[in-house]
């Protein structure tokens, strides 16, 4: 053997990646699957999987024997091996901010539904320079009545109706505000 092919196998052999790399990469494509088996059936569905990769996956969220199960996201794994996972982890990563807006809009409603609860028409007044297209006389009784319940100590059913009028009103807000950027 001379210096040149020694050379060039050692070019070879720099070139591969180390034994540490390829399982930190089979252990990033286990736990995207696992991310994939913590989806809803109507979330999964939304991806892009061959249909054996669906399927391990759907058994991965039925097993319960941990020593099957384990075995099971490594099959996952081995199948996403298989696959580009890029896509995959772009449209996860995509729902997930999905998930954190709806959340942050949520907080949102909650904050306005306790304002208007612990002000006065002042809040009320605010949130309809807002939301202009709402009806105010509904939203000062919703208002009005919750308070009587705080007071009471009654079920809050009117202050779930304000919170639901108030995700109502929102929502419409950010389909209009969508519809004029498109």
């Amino acid at each position: 053997m001379t210096v040149h092919d020694q050379e060039e196998e050692f070019d070879d052999y720099a070139e591969r990646p180390s034994k540490s790399q390829i399982k930190r990469e089979c252990h990033a494509l286990e736990e995207l699957g696992e991310e994939l088996a913590a989806l809803s059936a109507e979330k999964l569905s939304r991806f892009d999987l061959s249909p054996e990769l669906r399927e391990a996956i759907r058994q991965v969220q039925t097993i319960t024997s941990h020593g099957a199960l384990k075995r099971q996201r490594k099959f996952v794994g081995k199948l996403l091996r298989e696959t580009d996972a890029e896509p995959i982890r772009q449209q996860l990563a995509s729902l997930s901010v999905q998930s954190a807006q709806a959340v942050h809009a949520l907080h949102r409603v909650e904050q306005w539904r306790d304002r208007l609860l612990a002000g006065d028409d002042h809040d009320v007044n605010a949130c309809m320079e807002l939301h202009p297209e709402a009806d105010r006389q509904k939203l000062r009784q919703l208002v009005r009545d919750a308070r009587r319940e705080r007071a009471a100590e009654a079920p809050p059913r009117s202050a779930r109706l304000l919170f639901k009028y108030l995700r109502e009103l929102m929502v419409e807000q950010a389909e209009d505000a969508q519809e004029e950027e498109t």
